[in-house]
């Protein structure tokens, strides 16, 4: 199955872990990412630490736990690539339309490109 298919036919929870220059790690909890047809994988991030760390680090990876009994899911170890702030474009991308009261409109936000370099199951090595 291509990733475009996969995340957009499968639910569950998503980490986004960084670390800074310094190597300190931070994981966040991130929504099912977008991936462009470059197979560029592509999540909108607000203007906090998991963004901030990847002005000094490009490399992440992402860790993606399928809804359901067991453990499958998938991991991806990438590298920043381009960061863009266009509000338009992200606006077009948001899949939830929060209303203003749930959400600050005026907070920063930035669609981050990845490059993956790696994909592995969530369990194993993948060989």
């Amino acid at each position: 199955m291509d990733l475009v298919t996969y995340f957009d036919t499968t639910k569950g929870l998503g980490v986004l872990s960084t670390a800074d220059s310094e190597g300190n790690v931070d994981s966040a909890v991130y929504v099912r990412p977008h991936i462009l047809e470059d197979g560029t994988l592509a999540p909108i991030m607000r203007d906090q630490l998991s963004h901030h760390n990847l002005q000094s680090n490009p490399k992440a990876s992402y860790l993606f736990v399928e809804k359901g009994i067991g453990y499958k899911g998938k991991r991806f170890f990438m590298t920043k690539v381009v960061g863009d702030a266009d509000k338009e474009k992200i606006h077009s991308l948001k899949r939830r339309n929060l209303k203003d009261s749930e959400t600050d409109s005026s907070e920063a936000k930035f669609l981050v490109y990845f490059r993956i370099d790696k994909e592995l199951p969530l369990i194993g090595s993948g060989a």
